[in-house]
């Protein structure tokens, strides 16, 4: 490994949440070594997570056209190239053990994430019995730097300013003096995603108090639909899913007041911005290490696991038993409304 290094390689080429959940890590490191110059190896449709980053270049991955396969070794010369000298390889996946391979040929030393795939195993095969916290996933990432030699204080993050709102998005925003509350009721596994009967009842309570202005995040024609139809009854709320290109919706989470989301990427983006994320975690846990930076646990609503004992069913919520489907319905729609007037007043 370089004998204090100058330039590292920070690889984290997916998933959108993964990838945001590297940037209060990252702004941290910044602040903490802003004489060390990163370079930030992911899918160009995340580069906009990174602006304002002191000292940080982003190289472009395209992993399913130019960079496909082995042509992830074209990726890993160009790192070179630019003068890279240790990796933080924050994946550990097949596609990023081919860079960081190429990279140990030619002397370039790299540490590995450490996923704690035992600890999480054991998680999932609690059965009902007691079950404790494991390490953040940010922390997981901040313990690959501090192997590199740079240890971090992840308690030192100070969010970014928010981002400049365009006309077009002040427009949606409206002149009244209004909380700005953002909803994402989609995940990318049902026994994650809370009902839209039940996500109605939030919104229709929220919207009768003409307090807050409210923002549907989405994406997909399916899910496009459902939410033109979710927002339809109601005079304060917006859906903005294919309204916005990417860099607007996330001009306008820096923005909001609160995000209510699944346990899927939508809270990472608002966490990123130093915004309070409310989760509903269904068959899931906040326990495996994925909740939003900076979130308090009081802020984690979720199911009752005295009726569904087998939670966290997985880690990703892609695998449950019949009925566990049903097990974030047991997160009354009134606790969700309580918890935001809360969080926001």
């Amino acid at each position: 490994m370089a004998k204090n290094p100058k330039h590292i390689l920070v690889i984290r080429l997916s998933a959108m949440g993964d990838v945001a959940m590297t940037v209060p890590v990252l702004r941290v490191f910044s602040q903490t070594y802003p004489d060390i110059k990163l370079t930030v190896a992911s899918r160009p449709h995340f580069k906009p997570f990174f602006e304002g980053i002191p000292n940080l270049d982003f190289l472009e991955a395209d992993v399913y056209g130019e960079h496909k396969n082995l042509g992830l070794i074209k990726l890993a010369k160009k790192a070179k190239a630019n003068g890279v000298e240790v990796v933080a390889d924050l994946h550990n996946v097949i596609r990023s053990k081919i860079i960081t391979k190429y990279l140990i040929f030619k002397w370039i030393k790299s540490v590995k994430i450490d996923k704690g795939r035992a600890e999480k195993k054991a998680l999932v095969n609690a059965k009902g019995k007691s079950i404790s916290q494991l390490k953040t996933t940010h922390q997981r990432y901040a313990d690959v730097f501090e192997k590199l030699g740079f240890p971090l204080d992840l308690s030192q993050f100070v969010a970014p300013p928010k981002k400049q709102l365009t006309p077009k998005l002040n427009g949606l925003i409206g002149v009244e003096q209004k909380k700005l509350i953002g909803i994402a009721p989609f995940a990318a596994h049902d026994g994650k995603m809370y009902p839209l009967s039940l996500m109605t009842e939030v919104i229709q309570e929220l919207d009768e108090t003409n307090k807050y202005r409210i923002f549907l995040f989405g994406g997909g024609k399916k899910e496009i639909e459902q939410l033109k139809k979710l927002e339809n009854p109601f005079a304060n709320v917006t859906n903005v899913a294919g309204k916005l290109n990417f860099e607007e919706e996330l001009a306008l989470i820096s923005n909001l007041d609160l995000m209510l989301s699944m346990d899927s990427g939508n809270g990472h983006l608002a966490a990123m911005y130093g915004i309070p994320v409310i989760t509903l975690w269904g068959v899931t846990h906040p326990y495996a290490g994925f909740v939003p930076f900076g979130q308090p646990e009081s802020n984690q609503l979720l199911a009752d696991r005295k009726k569904f004992p087998l939670i966290p069913t997985s880690i990703y919520g892609n695998k449950f038993p019949k009925g566990y489907e049903d097990a974030i319905k047991t997160i009354a729609p009134q606790t969700v409304v309580i918890k935001i007037v809360e969080v926001l007043e």
